[in-house]
């Protein structure tokens, strides 16, 4: 049987046109580790609910946390997350879930990110977690987008590469940004060699996005040297 909490919805942010960042208040502390997810409930007035996993973007509180929703045009909860939730409303969650793609913050060994679309989403509670509590780990980032337009965290993104935080590369796939000096296309096996970590250096790979994406990098993350068993992924849709 699962526990569900109630929740409260403190704000929403809308980050790209079809996606939307809510912090949600817990009603109890809640340990969430870095790449976890959350279940979270609606429940019709005719008695009739429905659930759906969301990837938490922020753990680095316990009496709060954010995820952040893509819209699905034939979802039956995403619409009512991104168009409909108003700061103020309850919603019910379950969770945290998911031990196997999490980062632990006291582990000091190279971390490779590898993010396609939405996936970016556990990939950035992995990049906010480290820069508090250990920002010299080694991090690198390799982020695959449609367009500009459709990037998450933006501003957080933007300061990382300005400030050197971490090592972060933005890769459009349909539309790139003016003055851009790589066209816009999809990532192959080696361009995201050249992007990644050396495999000597042994980095705990983190892959999230839909399949296709995730099984592609993982097959060439192998492919480029790097040790299969420390490549962790994450997936959904087709």
């Amino acid at each position: 049987m699962t526990d569900w909490l109630l929740t409260t919805v403190t704000s929403v942010v809308d980050i790209t046109p079809t996606a939307r960042t809510l912090r949600l208040a817990l009603p109890e502390p809640v340990h969430v580790l870095p790449g976890q997810h959350v279940d979270i409930r609606l429940t019709a007035e005719d008695g009739y609910s429905t659930a759906r996993t969301y990837s938490v973007s922020d753990a680095r509180e316990t009496r709060s946390l954010e995820v952040t929703v893509e819209r699905l045009e034939d979802g039956e909860v995403s619409p009512y997350l991104v168009d409909v939730v108003e700061v103020g409303d309850p919603l019910e969650i379950s969770g945290p879930h998911g031990w196997y793609f999490t980062w632990a913050s006291g582990d000091d060994r190279p971390v490779q990110l590898i993010g396609g679309g939405s996936g970016v989403a556990p990939l950035m509670s992995m990049i906010r977690s480290r820069e508090v509590d250990a920002p010299l780990t080694p991090f690198s980032l390799v982020y695959s987008v449609r367009s500009p337009e459709r990037v998450y965290y933006r501003d957080e993104i933007r300061q990382l590469r300005e400030h050197h935080r971490m090592d972060l590369h933005l890769v459009h796939t349909r539309d790139a940004p003016a003055g851009s000096a790589r066209p816009a296309g999809r990532l192959d096996s080696a361009e995201l060699a050249a992007l990644t970590m050396d495999p000597s250096r042994s980095p705990t790979v983190y892959i999230c996005g839909p399949n296709r994406f995730v099984e592609d990098c993982a097959k060439w993350m192998v492919d480029a040297g790097h040790d299969p068993t420390r490549i962790r992924t994450e997936r959904f849709g087709d």
